[in-house]
């Protein structure tokens, strides 16, 4: 078993990280946002893999004859990609009605938000 999965999606979450907190401009801050969501598609694709692994259809093998990939995973990475997907357009949407109400995307100069 590998550990470059791994460390590639802690490397991709701490970079997402790192811009979000950095950020100086909303839809930068969104981006930053969909790339640490993309850190948790690599993470569960590399807990789903199995080397020499077929596709999960049985109708040619015998069981136990072949590994096989663990269907389920990649069910939930593409469930964590349309969720993604739904979320940064929300995200989006909401920095253009911002952009539109205070004329602004930089989260300092939005004074009226402050508590």
């Amino acid at each position: 078993m590998s550990v470059l999965p791994y460390v590639t999606a802690g490397w991709l979450f701490l970079i997402g990280c790192y811009g979000l907190a950095t950020s100086r401009n909303l839809i930068h801050a969104v981006g930053c946002l969909s790339v640490c969501q993309s850190s948790t598609y690599v993470l569960l694709l590399a807990v789903g893999y199995r080397k020499g692994g077929t596709a999960p259809v049985f109708s040619d093998l015998t069981p136990g004859s072949r590994p096989v990939v663990d269907p389920v995973v990649q069910a939930l990475t593409l469930t964590d990609i349309v969720i993604g997907a739904t979320v940064t357009a929300l995200l989006l949407s909401l920095v253009v009605q911002i952009a539109k109400r205070h004329g602004t995307v930089d989260p300092d100069q939005l004074s009226e938000l402050r508590g």
